[in-house]
């Protein structure tokens, strides 16, 4: 990462793009950090992790297979 350029990430409650992680709310699900911009996300995040990293998977999944969207789970 290049020196004086913050790292963003998308709050997956809310949407928001977070800047710079740090003293942020975050939370671990299945190996992976998520940050949020506030505590009332982090506390929805949660309470609903696997939606939320579901959701995440098929946003995913929707770019990186471009018209071929399979929705469920296998």
């Amino acid at each position: 990462m290049m020196k004086g350029v913050q790292s963003r990430h998308l709050d997956p409650v809310c949407g928001r793009q977070v800047e710079g992680p740090d003293g942020r709310p975050s939370s671990e699900y299945k190996k992976r950090r998520y940050f949020f911009c506030s505590e009332r996300c982090r506390s929805t995040f949660e309470k609903q992790a696997e939606r939320f990293r579901l959701n995440d998977l098929a946003r995913a999944g929707a770019l990186l297979t471009p018209g071929r969207v399979r929705w469920g789970i296998s």
